[in-house]
């Protein structure tokens, strides 16, 4: 087949491997624009660009898709399929009605289940045990089209949403090699979400990497690990932001302790009060610094039970 590939992130580049690898032809991809990235904000390609560059594929990066001449692009190409993986934008009608074989998705969720830009991330913050991965038409709207093909991933419980990133891209690479001979002979038997189930994974934002203390320390475990690598949940500690990158939520009876008080402090970590049993913190990344261990941060400062966390105005 003639294959226009759109996609962004590492996500995506194991499905146009699998492109590639299956003897399609990709005659465009399409991704978003090069980014500022790290504390020196130097501008950075997206992986799939690299990807594709390293496979001698053109390459198209429009800020926006609607309305810019990549749109026209892909019409003068008619391919037989366009393929998404983790694109970042909502293809318009003028583009889904372009392939004669349609348009597919490869979403990193069980939909019609977390639908939207962070299903990998808010499966974990969520407490799920289980995702996976699923390959739909792609129609107008947020991830509603028809499902051709699915398969589950367990979410283990030291799963952070790097390593289920990894896990995913995997399942989705292989889906989408199980799943092309099908469509590619039109024999594809597709199945219509069940609106009534559909829940939303919207992108994150900072006020998702706020801790809030009065919440279960599993809840918050959840958080911290939904959350990394990539930002962190984060507190407040001496009214400056205080980072947490690592923890371990710890069973307690009953405590008078208020939620976000410094319970111990040891080599082992910094144990806080939450709403429900308590949080130990392992790796954490003060004002300033980079990320340590705990243990590290605590021979040089001044934390003693009692103190507390969440003071101190806003981030």
């Amino acid at each position: 087949m003639r294959i226009v590939f759109m996609g962004t992130p590492d996500f995506a580049v194991s499905s146009l491997e699998a492109i590639l690898d299956a003897g399609h032809t990709v005659e465009l991809v399409v991704t978003q624009p090069d980014r500022p990235k790290g504390r020196k904000k130097t501008l950075t390609p997206p992986p799939v660009k690299e990807a594709a560059l390293l496979r001698g594929l053109p390459v198209e990066q429009p800020e926006r898709l609607r309305g810019s001449e990549t749109v026209a692009r892909i019409a003068e190409l008619k391919p037989d399929l366009i393929v998404t993986a983790a694109y970042g934008q909502i293809l318009p009608k003028a583009v889904l009605d372009v392939p004669r074989l349609g348009c597919i998705n490869v979403h990193g969720s069980l939909l019609p289940s977390y639908r939207g830009g962070a299903p990998i991330q808010r499966a974990i913050i969520n407490g799920e045990t289980v995702t996976g991965v699923t390959i739909m038409y792609m129609a107008v709207g947020l991830d509603t089209g028809d499902m051709i093909s699915v398969v589950e991933v367990p979410i283990s419980d030291t799963d952070t949403s790097g390593t289920l990133f990894e896990k995913l891209t995997a399942a989705g690479a292989k889906l989408l090699s199980e799943t092309l001979p099908a469509i590619e002979a039109e024999t594809v038997k597709a199945t219509p979400q069940n609106n009534d189930e559909a829940t939303y994974a919207p992108n994150l934002t900072r006020d998702d990497e706020r801790i809030d203390w009065s919440r279960p320390a599993r809840s918050i475990y959840n958080q911290v690990r939904g959350l990394s690598p990539m930002a962190g949940g984060f507190t407040i500690w001496n009214g400056e932001p205080f980072k947490v990158w690592g923890c371990t939520a710890v069973k307690r009876g009953a405590s008078a302790a208020e939620p976000g008080t410094v319970l111990a402090v040891s080599d082992d970590g910094i144990l806080v009060q939450t709403g429900e049993d308590a949080l130990l913190l392992t790796v954490i990344q003060p004002a300033g610094k980079k990320a340590m261990n705990a243990a590290e941060w605590l021979k040089g400062a001044r934390m003693t039970p009692g103190s507390a966390f969440g003071a101190g105005g806003e981030a």
